[in-house]
């Protein structure tokens, strides 16, 4: 059975032609399809739609959580909720086309873990379409995934990724790179991008901001979530050094200076000992937060990032 999760916000218009087009999908390739909504905390008729969905197919399950959470948390849940072999994700605005499932399969089948779409053609305005292709160009160089469209929400994936991989906050979009750390196949499927016919896009400036800082994160996750002393140590290692080194140098000067007065300028009057000061705090600051890091590196959080106030499960 193929589970297709799919995360609304604020979509109620385009929700009954998209289930129309995955139930078509579904029986011309003669697939066994379950479709599981998470309402985001839309503010329209969303749920309603999803509601009366469920009332006629009972294939369809739903998720409402009790505000907006995050795409993370919708993709989250929607996934602990799917009860399929592989999992499809893609967005409720009809700009992903359900008759590319068929193809995501096979290309799961050829022995990927994780099939991300690549829309090679957008139908964006330029001004989303352009700081895109840098992000995802600049994750596939830190990361090492490399990806035409790390962001795309039509993906493919066996269920053991997001049993292995957690996501919080805005993490979505590196899914494929938190599953490629901890071993998962990672492929890519050119597919059709639709023109948006209803509703707006839900990204704006803030997004890119947050995906550079996210990035970040990804970045250390992937190469020191397991010790996170050897980055953090390694830089408090370095400020301790330098630090030393100046103060070295200031001991060396003071006592020249006790016999040739006018070689060089007294302590306090050289920026080289607050600089000196300076890096030491630093490294002992950087080596501290690494060892309280290692600490909290054997602790993990169990809660959910989500509540939920409502499910539809299949009748």
């Amino acid at each position: 059975m193929i589970s297709v999760v799919i995360p609304v916000f604020n979509e109620r218009e385009s929700l009954g032609q998209l289930h129309q087009e995955i139930e078509a999908v579904a029986r011309a390739a003669g697939l066994d399809v379950e479709i599981v909504f998470v309402d985001d905390g839309s503010s329209d008729a969303s749920w309603d739609v999803v509601r009366e969905i469920a009332g006629k197919d009972a294939r369809v399950r739903a998720v409402r959580f009790r505000r907006n959470f995050g795409k993370a948390a919708a993709l989250s849940a929607g996934a602990n909720s799917a009860k399929g072999d592989l999992i499809v994700t893609m967005d409720a605005d009809l700009q992903d086309d359900p008759h590319e499932i068929p193809r995501f399969l096979e290309a799961i089948k050829a022995g990927k873990d994780v099939v991300s779409g690549w829309k090679r053609v957008r139908h964006d305005p330029w001004h989303k379409v352009f700081p895109s292709r840098i992000f995802n160009w600049l994750v596939s160089w830190q990361t090492g995934v490399a990806l035409h469209d790390h962001n795309c929400g039509m993906k493919c994936y066996r269920p053991e990724v997001f049993r292995e991989v957690r996501l919080y906050g805005e993490l979505h979009r590196f899914i494929p790179v938190l599953a490629a750390a901890r071993g998962f196949r990672i492929g890519e499927l050119e597919i059709k991008h639709r023109p948006r016919k209803f509703g707006y896009s839900k990204y704006g400036v803030r997004r890119f901001v947050k995906g550079f800082l996210d990035l970040l994160t990804v970045k250390f996750l992937t190469g020191f979530s397991r010790r996170p002393q050897h980055i953090l140590g390694s830089f408090g290692l370095l400020f301790l050094t330098l630090g030393l080194l100046g103060m070295g140098w200031l001991a060396v000067t003071w006592l020249i200076r006790l016999y040739h007065p006018d070689w060089f300028e007294p302590l306090h009057q050289r920026p080289l000992l607050i600089y000196s000061v300076a890096a030491l705090l630093v490294g002992f600051q950087l080596l501290s937060t690494g060892l309280l890091a290692e600490l909290l590196t054997h602790q993990k959080r169990h809660e959910d990032e989500y509540s939920i106030a409502e499910r539809i499960d299949a009748q």
